[in-house]
């Protein structure tokens, strides 16, 4: 005869057959056990325990203190989301302030100081005998190479004053910068970073992103230096 105990199991997704009463999962349910879930198989071992074996005290305690753990975590991820959600407040307050700014960011796209030419960063991935930064224009003539020698890993920044290899005078751009390396012959790899100015701030998916001048939407995270 089935049991409450039975009719619970079932509720859940969970029934028992044969004499050993190995218990089975319904690949059709959840295999999950919620704090409801455990407070239905508490509630369905204490209806239908033996009354002349009962559930140990011991047990109880232990199985109480399960439920104990399950309801703090339970508090304790919702009190996270809350803290995720402030934290994503603040994040939009703080990218407002990167309006009017310039920031230092991965990037092949750069406009000239007024001053003339423009300055960046290479990274490297790996220690490097020969880095070079190669500025070209909007159609792809090469303005300038600049040869950075030999540099370690990380990064290193460069300054351009905007006169071609000719000694041209190469206006404000856009330019487009990339980066070269090599450690001994061997290929390093390397992403040039721009420096760009932040026109405005959109929200996508709930974070701030960061519109720059030539690069389009970059996400705060990516932001290097800012100036």
């Amino acid at each position: 005869m089935t049991s409450t105990f039975d009719t619970t199991l079932a509720n859940i997704g969970v029934g028992r057959s044969g004499s050993a009463a190995t218990p089975t999962v319904s690949t059709a349910a959840s295999q999950t056990l919620g704090q409801a879930d455990f407070l239905k198989l508490m509630t369905a071992q204490l209806q239908n325990q033996d009354p002349f074996s009962p559930v140990d005290n011991t047990q109880m305690v232990a199985q109480m203190a399960q439920f104990s753990s399950l309801s703090g975590i339970t508090d304790m991820s919702t009190t996270l989301k809350s803290i995720a959600a402030k934290l994503t407040g603040t994040s939009t307050a703080d990218a407002l302030s990167y309006v009017g700014k310039t920031v230092l960011t991965e990037g092949d796209v750069a406009f000239g100081r007024t001053t003339g030419g423009i300055a960046g960063a290479v990274e490297l991935d790996g220690d490097a005998t020969d880095v070079k930064v190669t500025i070209q224009d909007a159609n792809g003539a090469t303005l300038k190479t600049l040869n950075l020698g030999q540099t370690g890993q990380g990064t290193t920044t460069f300054d351009w004053d905007g006169k071609t290899d000719s000694g041209q005078d190469a206006g404000a751009g856009p330019f487009k910068v990339t980066t070269t390396a090599t450690n001994n012959g061997t290929a390093v790899a390397t992403r040039p970073l721009v420096w760009a100015p932040v026109n405005s701030v959109s929200m996508t998916g709930g974070s701030p992103v960061l519109n720059l001048a030539g690069l389009g939407p970059v996400a705060i995270s990516a932001v290097r230096q800012v100036g």
